[in-house]
């Protein structure tokens, strides 16, 4: 390997000089050649363009990967620039353990069927949330990680670059104040021309990349919209499950009410609201001992609310949780927030009861209720 004494002494000294003339010029004890207004707001947009980009990738990376472990992992696998492993998202990982507990308890069980059909759905919300994050990292993060490790690693060396020429400028400005004989003046001042001619030309170079942040803002600004149009996307489809979720909780058989052999209850013509509503603790529901006229084996297909006497005693007083639409004349409409009257049928499904209004009378879904002691 190669060794030049000669070449290290030398730049140490240049080195030296250069540090002793910067703490000269912080002290005020040597001139300093100034830039230009447009070059030192050139300079000051490029410093806040950078220190800003970094704290937006770094806590969109929070934002993405809230474990700082796993954080790391991707950052260790990209410097030695290989694949990062898949990894479960949490939401995949609770559909896992969902599922097996299911099995576990018995899937035919009210308890067992939520829990398969929750964990199917924060399935697709783990899959939603990966897709979200692998356009996210690619259409947002990369442009602006490309930048601080391209773009702005340029601009700093010819930064770098265009300071020390100016050193060496005001090194040569004052070396032509000390010069006394004519000889040494003339070559101090060919000296300063040459030193001159450098500084300006390093200017130019790093006044054309400052002036390109224009475009990276640019760059960044279309970047920044579609992160905001994958992120939309994500939360509309998180949205839809969530709400396709409550649909068929709205809808499942014996789940609220203690019945685990029914499995195919009424379609509900209106489903609750998008926004969930805490689910009561539903007690128990008096019974009428028999149906005027109709056999307790028939007495669900043939209802008619009409004809149903509510008994003497044990109906229970409900408030109405979402609008409902009845779907025939054997059905009640609802309003929500209003007070009804509530009580069940010996062999009706689980998931109806009998309500009724002032005169009216007919069959009301479980779930759209909240039953009052």
């Amino acid at each position: 390997m190669d060794f030049n004494v000669k070449k290290l002494a030398s730049d140490a000294g240049v080195f030296f000089s250069r540090a002793m003339q910067f703490t000269e010029e912080k002290l005020g004890q040597a001139e300093k050649t100034e830039l230009d207004a447009h070059f030192e707001n050139l300079l000051a947009r490029a410093d806040c363009t950078k220190n800003w980009t970094e704290k937006i990738l770094r806590q969109t990376e929070v934002l993405l990967q809230p474990n700082p472990s796993a954080r790391v992992e991707e950052f260790l696998y990209e410097k030695l620039d290989r694949k990062v492993p898949s990894r479960v998202t949490n939401g995949e990982l609770l559909a896992q353990y969902m599922t097996e507990a299911a099995n576990d308890f018995g899937s035919g069980t009210p308890y067992g069927k939520t829990l398969i059909k929750v964990g199917e759905t924060q399935r697709r919300l783990g899959a939603a949330e990966r897709d979200f994050i692998h356009s996210a990292s690619i259409n947002f993060l990369t442009p602006l990680r490309n930048f601080l490790e391209g773009d702005w690693r340029t601009i700093s060396k010819e930064r770098r670059i265009l300071q020390n020429r100016r050193l060496d400028l005001d090194a040569c400005k004052a070396r032509l104040k000390k010069a006394k004989a004519a000889e040494a003046k003339a070559a101090a001042e060919h000296e300063l021309r040459l030193t001159q001619t450098e500084f300006d030309r390093q200017a130019e170079v790093t006044r054309l990349l400052l002036e390109g942040i224009s475009s990276t803002h640019v760059n960044h600004l279309r970047c920044l919209h579609e992160f905001v149009e994958s992120q939309t996307n994500y939360y509309a489809q998180c949205y839809q499950y969530m709400l396709d979720l409550q649909k068929q909780l709205g809808r499942f058989s014996g789940t609220f009410v203690g019945n685990a052999e029914s499995t195919s209850p009424p379609p509900a013509t209106a489903s609750p609201p998008a926004v969930a509503a805490t689910l009561p603790a539903v007690p128990t529901i008096p019974v009428v001992p028999t149906i005027v006229g109709v056999p307790n084996s028939v007495a669900e297909s043939v209802l008619n609310p009409n004809e149903v006497k509510p008994p003497a005693s044990g109906t229970r007083k409900a408030r109405v949780l979402y609008d409902y639409e009845a779907a025939d004349s054997t059905e009640l409409a609802l309003l929500a927030d209003e007070m009804i009257t509530v009580y069940s049928l010996p062999g009706m499904d689980p998931d109806w009861l009998i309500g009724e209004r002032g005169n009216q009378k007919g069959k009301v879904p479980v779930t759209y209720l909240e039953l009052l002691s």
